[in-house]
């Protein structure tokens, strides 16, 4: 995920006094914390095969997909556009009825939709390990699906701790497959099969299915979810057994973290000094400065087109996300022996500026 610093513009101004809220929303996504049910989501939307929105590929599959925040619903509209059905289901009902108006079919929880036949993979994208817990262990979890679960593939792409990515392979592999559900090559005959597989490349790269893949589990089953995850990104990197694909993020997370808030800084830093901010972010970009937080995502407003700072900061990934993240890294740096200064500071930047965003 990218980030959006949605104290950019404050940072920019005055990074070392007041911090300005720029924004009266912060972006997040919605998967639960909803006061509206979505009990009743087959009554609001449903796929049927008359549908004109019928893939007309022979080798369509339909694919469910949990959480259709800033991520998640692009990355479903590239899964749509690719020929596939959608089973959808998120907490949020707006959320619902957006993906259901484009021509998906709505599941009221996930194992309902881990029952549906013909769902031959889940993909999930949630905020936090105590969703990702929820959404597959819990009552109306994927992995209590009656009489099994008839897709045989798992894939999480949200960004979790190691641990908990290894925990859920382990309840997936204690479960059972419907009798009738299809083989997936490359997995487990006898019970589904997880792979976590956490993304890089934000909204933008949601949007134009540019994401990179960090996958972890076995080779097969990464084998067997690389061609959906093609449809959602360019980029597939096989990171070894379950749970590295986390540990790739949380580390590729700390980093940008830690970038994000240094550009933040230094483009605060030249306009005290006189400095116009696009002229320096070109210097940044053309020497050692240069970095994903400088010449993709800059989080000055006027600098980029198309990115959060230059859309008053909507969609991106929140500020108390990436907090979370540094959390994160801060937790496995702690199981590990490791020492993470810099990411220390930043977290404490973001928890300062979260409440204002």
């Amino acid at each position: 995920m990218m980030l959006v610093l949605r104290w950019g513009v404050s940072a920019r101004l005055t990074w070392l006094s007041t911090v300005n809220m720029l924004s009266q929303q912060a972006a997040q996504l919605t998967l639960h914390g909803t006061s509206r049910s979505i009990s009743n989501s087959r009554s609001i939307c449903s796929f049927s095969s008359s549908s004109s929105s019928k893939s007309t590929r022979e080798d369509a599959r339909k694919i469910g997909f949990i959480g259709l925040g800033n991520m998640g619903s692009r990355m479903v509209a590239n899964l749509r556009q690719s020929g596939h059905q959608l089973v959808v289901h998120d907490q949020s009902i707006s959320a619902m009825e957006a993906a259901c108006k484009d021509g998906a079919e709505a599941a009221s929880s996930p194992a309902q939709m881990a029952a549906t036949e013909g769902v031959d993979v889940i993909i999930t994208m949630l905020p936090s390990p105590q969703h990702v817990r929820e959404v597959y262990c819990g009552r109306n979890g994927i992995l209590k699906a009656e009489g099994g679960l008839r897709p045989a593939l798992l894939m999480d792409s949200s960004t979790i701790d190691p641990a908990t990515a290894r925990e859920m392979e382990a309840a997936a592999a204690a479960s059972s497959l419907h009798k009738d559900a299809r083989p997936c090559s490359g997995c487990s005959a006898a019970h589904p099969t997880l792979v976590d597989a956490p993304v890089s490349g934000g909204t933008t790269g949601a949007s134009k299915a540019t994401l990179t893949f960090m996958c972890g589990g076995e080779k097969g089953a990464i084998a067997a979810a690389e061609p959906y995850l093609k449809l959602m990104g360019k980029t597939v990197i096989n990171c070894g057994q379950c749970g590295n694909g986390q540990a790739a993020k949380v580390c590729n997370n700390l980093v940008l973290g830690v970038s994000m808030a240094a550009v933040a800084e230094g483009l605060a830093l030249g306009e005290r000094l006189g400095l116009d901010p696009k002229l320096l972010s070109d210097i940044f970009n053309s020497s050692s400065a240069r970095c994903w937080s400088s010449d993709s995502y800059n989080p000055c407003p006027g600098i980029m087109e198309g990115v959060p700072a230059s859309k008053n900061y909507e969609g991106g990934f929140a500020c108390k996300l990436m907090h979370k993240d540094l959390g994160l890294a801060s937790a496995a740096a702690q199981h590990c022996g490791a020492q993470i200064p810099m990411g220390a500071e930043a977290a404490k930047l973001y928890k300062t500026v979260t409440p204002l965003c």
